[in-house]
């Protein structure tokens, strides 16, 4: 790294700054378009709920490269790598290496055992490294991560009427009801019952995703019940505007087809909020948003991991 490049802890304030360098320093269109979205995400509503690192590179008075990170909410002594960021003209000069070094080290003096280069649910704007950033992947390399898992995205087009993604949900919804399924839009006062479900059900985040779901302008959820008792869910724009997920259907209701009509009447939601494409985000059953609503896998994700602090002692 040039010696003139100084890494620093970002101010609040810095946020604009930061903004705009993700703009130019996203390659990918999709995530440099949702760039104010991301950096929300990830630091602003993210402090609410965890501790999270802004770090700064400057080459005098101008910022080069951002990193945001996080310890995990529910496992403090696991540390995340969130964002990288690096203007275009400053690449191949060691800027994200040193982030990612001065991450490591404040990460470590908080309490983490490990670094992840990996998503920290409930707020995240990838599972992992997109494969097609390969600065990225050789800074990780360099500097000693293990790749361990790897992630999947699918995407659903929303981009014309005809759509498998758009199809009406109207005849389905008829025979639930049929059956004494009702299928609705959640509304917050919905929220505490989603999030015990979620919880109860499939643990992990997905109640704090919903909760950035229900409720949240360009945020939304629906789901499904019988006699009052939730029985499946389906939320998008928890993470980013364009992004579908998570989504759970009760085990004693699989197969009764609620998954695909509350995952379609949420991509109609999207679309209506002008999107033309979604992205199902770290996608588990492949087949079922295949056959579902056309969907393709589109995005492919290595996830990492690196012992530091007391670990590598």
């Amino acid at each position: 790294m040039d010696a003139e490049t100084i890494v620093a802890e970002l101010a609040a304030d810095a946020l604009p700054d930061v903004v705009a360098l993700c703009r130019r320093a996203l390659d990918l269109p999709e995530d440099a378009a949702e760039a104010a979205a991301i950096v929300d995400t990830l630091h602003t509503r993210a402090s609410a709920d965890r501790a999270v690192l802004a770090l700064g590179a400057y080459r005098g008075a101008e910022l080069v490269g951002v990193l945001i990170g996080s310890l995990a909410a529910r496992e403090p002594a696991v540390g995340h790598v969130d964002l990288v960021a690096v203007a275009p003209e400053q690449r191949r000069r060691g800027v994200g290496r040193a982030l990612l070094a001065r991450a490591e080290r404040v990460l470590a003096e908080r309490g983490a055992v490990e670094v992840l280069l990996a998503g920290n649910p409930p707020y995240y704007a990838w599972p992992g490294i997109d494969v097609r950033y390969t600065p990225a992947i050789c800074a990780a390399l360099a500097l000693g991560y293990t790749q361990d898992r790897t992630a999947l995205n699918m995407t659903a087009d929303l981009s014309y009427d005809g759509s498998p993604a758009l199809r009406t949900t109207e005849p389905a919804v008829r025979r639930l009801a049929d059956r004494g399924v009702a299928v609705r839009r959640a509304e917050p006062a919905d929220l505490p019952a989603l999030a015990a479900f979620a919880r109860s059900t499939f643990g992990g985040a997905w109640d704090g995703e919903l909760a950035g779901s229900v409720g949240r302008p360009g945020a939304g959820a629906h789901l499904a019940e019988r006699d009052g008792r939730i029985i499946g869910f389906a939320a998008y724009g928890s993470s980013r505007p364009t992004w579908f997920g998570p989504m759970g259907t009760a085990p004693e209701a699989e197969g009764s087809g609620i998954g695909g009509v509350l995952l379609r009447r949420c991509l109609r939601d999207q679309r209506d909020e002008g999107a033309e494409s979604a992205q199902i985000g770290w996608v588990g059953p492949v087949s079922f948003y295949s056959g579902s609503v056309g969907a393709r896998i589109g995005r492919v994700f290595f996830l990492y991991r690196k012992p530091v602090g007391a670990a590598v002692d």
